[in-house]
C-alpha cells in the first residue's frame, strides 16, 4: 500500500473517458470552443488496463467517471461493460445530462446507480448563456427517467456571482422537491481564473454566503460525511440534505484520497500541482513490467498532494474531468 506522512493514500479514481465535451461552460472554456477529443487518447481497453493496474497498484476501491462529457465518447460502450468486472465497492459517472436519457439503458447494464449531474441554473436563458450548448429541459427529463430507474443524483451547480447566483434558492428548492442531493460548489483558482485573480474574485460565492441565503429559508444541521469527503454536507429536516464543496472556505487538502487519469494516460495527483506523470506506454506492458514502474510513478503522484489547502493552478480542469 502507498501511504504519504500524512497518512494519506489513493482510494479514490477519477478517469475522464475523453476530453470532448458537448458544452462551454464559461468557467471551464473561456473562449467558448467546443471541446474535442484529443488524437493521443487512450483506448478503452488501455483505459481498463490502466484501472485494473491501479487497483492492485494503490488499493483503488472507488472509480467515478468523468470527461469532457463522457457520455458523448464512442468508447463509453465497451469500457462500461469492461470495468464493471473489476470488482471495485463503487462506479459512478459525472455528466452534464444532455444524454442522459439516450444512455440511460446503457448505464443500468453497467450497474451505475449513482450520478452526479452538472447544472448551474433553472433559468433557460441563463443554461444558454452559461452552457453555450444544449438544452434544459431535455436536461431536467433525463434525470427524472434516471432518478425513476432507481439511480441516486447528485447535481453539481457552480455560484458565480453576475451569472447564476439568483439561481440558488431555486436550484435547492427544486433539488428538495425531486429528491435529488444538491452540491455547491466553489469556483476553483485553476487554469485561466488562476491567472486572472480579478476575473475569479468577482465571481466567487464562498461557503458563508451560501450559509447565509440558504439559512434565510431553512434551518439546516451539518450532517456526517465520510474523513475523505470533498463536501460539507447539510440536513434541512423533512425536506432532504445540501452540500458545499468549499475549496476556499474549508480546504481538505489533508484527507484527500483522490487520483485523476486524464484520457491521453496522465497520472494527476493534485488539481493545485502542475506536476503530472504519463503511464500510457505502461498500459502496454505485462502486468510483472508494468506494476513495479506504476508504483514509482504513484508514489510521485502521491507526494504532489498539498499539505493543507489548495493553491490553484496552472492545469485546466476541462482536461481532467473534475
Amino acid at each position: 500500500m502507498i501511504v504519504d506522512r500524512q497518512g494519506r493514500r489513493f482510494r479514490n479514481l477519477r478517469i475522464s473517458l475523453t476530453s470532448a465535451c458537448n458544452y462551454a461552460c464559461t468557467y471551464c472554456v473561456p473562449n467558448g470552443k467546443r471541446l474535442v477529443a484529443a488524437q493521443d487518447e487512450l483506448c478503452a481497453d488501455a483505459m481498463v488496463r490502466g484501472v485494473a493496474y491501479m487497483i492492485e497498484a494503490a488499493g483503488i476501491e472507488r472509480l467515478r467517471i468523468t470527461g469532457g462529457e463522457p457520455l458523448v465518447s464512442p468508447k463509453l460502450d465497451t469500457f462500461m461493460r469492461e470495468v464493471g468486472q473489476l470488482g471495485l465497492s463503487d462506479i459512478s459517472l459525472t455528466t452534464n445530462g444532455q444524454l442522459l436519457a439516450r444512455k440511460l439503458p446503457l448505464l443500468l447494464d453497467a450497474g451505475i446507480r449513482r450520478l452526479n449531474v452538472s447544472l448551474d441554473t433553472l433559468d433557460p436563458t441563463a443554461f444558454r448563456s452559461i452552457a453555450r450548448g444544449g438544452d434544459l429541459p431535455t436536461v431536467l427529463d433525463g434525470m427524472r427517467q434516471a432518478s425513476a430507474a432507481g439511480i441516486k443524483i447528485k447535481v453539481n451547480m457552480v455560484p458565480l456571482r453576475g451569472q447564476n447566483f439568483d439561481q440558488v434558492m431555486p436550484l435547492l428548492d427544486y433539488c428538495l422537491e425531486q429528491g435529488y442531493e444538491l452540491r455547491f460548489i466553489e469556483l476553483m483558482r485553476m487554469g485561466h481564473l488562476a491567472s486572472d485573480g480579478n476575473s475569479f474574485l468577482q465571481q466567487f460565492v464562498s461557503l458563508q454566503q451560501l450559509l447565509s441565503l440558504i439559512g434565510e429559508r431553512y434551518e439546516y444541521l451539518q450532517a456526517d460525511a465520510p474523513i475523505d469527503a470533498t463536501a460539507v454536507r447539510y440536513h434541512i429536516p423533512n425536506h432532504g440534505y445540501f452540500g458545499v464543496i468549499a475549496n476556499e472556505s474549508v480546504p481538505f487538502c489533508r484527507t484527500c484520497s483522490r487520483l485523476r487519469l486524464s484520457s491521453t494516460g496522465w497520472l494527476h495527483g493534485c488539481l493545485s500541482s502542475s506536476n503530472r506523470h504519463y503511464i500510457g506506454d505502461l498500459l502496454n506492458k505485462p502486468r510483472h513490467e508494468a506494476l513495479p514502474a506504476l508504483q514509482g510513478l504513484l508514489m510521485k503522484a502521491l507526494g504532489d498532494k498539498q499539505d493543507i489547502a489548495f493553491s490553484g493552478g496552472a492545469t485546466v480542469m476541462k482536461i481532467i474531468g473534475g
